[in-house]
């Protein structure tokens, strides 16, 4: 019994020592970003990797999740007699919940993961002691514009999620379940309101930050082995995920 309890509070202590270490990872990123140079070309190389890169991914998986959604939910309604709400429906899930989630998950696995993998490899192969002894501090070089890329790209692929979730909806319930295209759009535009789009705003945001976050930090403290740097991707991909599901429900049930 006294090995069960010493062994959780070892694992207890070494979490909030990696908690903290982590804050003051992203705090320290952010600090240096306020202080010049100002690496606005690194920023926008990392827009163009986790933003458009990961475009054709979201559109993918945004289409087929959008048409999935209006399927099942035109069955379901039917039953009630409420087809013309289909389009409420669909909105309303892809905006609130869907599109932030889905969106978050898809770039964490596409970007998130090599974003690690450079980071740890760099790391690995002593470039970022190098940059160190250049006088170029690593983490305003390396780490803040993928925050500020994070920041700024994943909200963007959220907001093109839900458009393309919504026609794909609407592919499905108007044109091949002969859902009357004027209910449709009309239950869309009566059912989503201001608070449904801040709402998913503010998730995109904070999705953005943790997916950057954590897997530059996992990125950032690689073990120096090939086995290692595995570990640290997997860990960064793991956890991201998590962290996105923890942090959508807190965020939901703090805007209901």
């Amino acid at each position: 019994m006294t090995n069960v309890i010493e062994q959780l509070g070892a694992w207890a202590v070494k979490s909030v020592q990696e908690m903290g270490r982590m804050l003051l990872f992203v705090l320290s990123a952010f600090a240096w970003l306020a202080r010049p140079p100002f690496r606005f070309h690194q920023i926008m190389k990392q827009l163009h990797f986790i933003g458009y890169r990961s475009t054709f991914v979201v559109v993918l998986t945004a289409g087929f999740t959008g048409m999935v959604l209006a399927l099942q939910g035109y069955y379901s309604l039917r039953k009630f007699g409420s087809e013309g709400l289909l389009g409420s429906a669909v909105a309303l899930s892809m905006i609130r919940e869907l599109g932030p989630v889905l969106a978050a998950l898809m770039v964490t696995a596409r970007a998130g993961s090599a974003m690690t993998a450079e980071i740890g490899i760099m790391r690995i192969t002593e470039q970022i002691d190098a940059l160190d002894t250049m006088a170029i501090n690593p983490r305003q070089y390396l780490i803040a514009p993928k925050l500020v890329a994070g920041v700024i790209g994943v909200p963007l692929l959220v907001a093109l999620f839900d458009v393309v979730g919504i026609y794909g909806g609407s592919l499905v319930g108007v044109d091949l379940l002969g859902v009357s295209k004027g209910a449709y759009w009309n239950s869309v535009e009566s059912a989503v309101e201001w608070k449904d789009v801040y709402g998913g705003i503010l998730k995109s945001i904070s999705f953005g930050l943790i997916i950057s976050w954590v897997c530059c930090y996992k990125g950032f403290y690689t073990r120096q082995s090939a086995e290692g740097l595995g570990s640290a991707t997997t860990e960064a991909v793991v956890l991201s995920s998590v962290l996105i599901l923890v942090g959508d429900y807190i965020l939901t049930s703090l805007l209901l």
